[in-house]
């Protein structure tokens, strides 16, 4: 998949985007509702989860005009065919403007309207930031699993379960 945006190339990651997606997954700010990993396990994701992996489990958010990997966006087809799992880590750096709805706006028309899916679902326990973002990209609340899973510091959090089906999707964009 390679989708352009205003800002971002979304394409699959590749071997040399490690030093970019290390920046992402070792700064302990920007895996604060995720579960860590040491620099030995990253290299294991990126190689076993997106570049063995067909399809790829993500795909890297690229700055069009520098080609530095500021993202990773997870679009992981689950339980059925049809149901993909969005979710997204940005280097903390880039934060606060915009590329993380930019770039779930763009995965979700893809898969909607290029690879028919049924369902795009997304869950999370950062009610601060990433709540906000699932409303704004059209996904609903469909449950939460109270107390389901700790904090980095050890406390219980909410786990909150949103989804879209295709059929709200392309009617909320009047092409039902």
């Amino acid at each position: 998949m390679r989708l352009e945006t205003k800002r971002l190339l979304i394409r699959p990651f590749t071997a040399a985007d490690f030093p970019d997606l290390w920046e992402i997954l070792g700064d302990p700010a920007a895996m604060e509702h995720m579960a860590s990993y040491t620099r030995e396990e990253a290299e294991a994701l990126l190689r076993t989860f997106c570049l063995e992996r067909e399809p790829p489990g993500a795909c890297a958010a690229v700055l069009r005009d520098t080609g530095k990997v500021i993202g990773w966006l997870l679009c992981n087809e689950v339980d059925s065919p049809g149901i993909y799992e969005l979710g997204w880590i940005f280097n903390r750096a880039c934060w606060r403007r915009g590329y993380a709805f930019e770039a779930g706006s763009a995965l979700m028309d893809h898969l909607f309207r290029v690879r028919g899916a049924h369902k795009v679902a997304a869950e999370t326990m950062d009610e601060e930031r990433c709540l906000p973002l699932l409303e704004k990209l059209g996904l609903r609340r469909e449950g939460v699993f109270r107390r389901h899973c700790r904090s980095r510091s050890g406390q219980w959090r909410d786990l909150y379960w949103y989804g879209l089906l295709e059929e709200d999707y392309l009617a909320e964009r009047g092409q039902s």
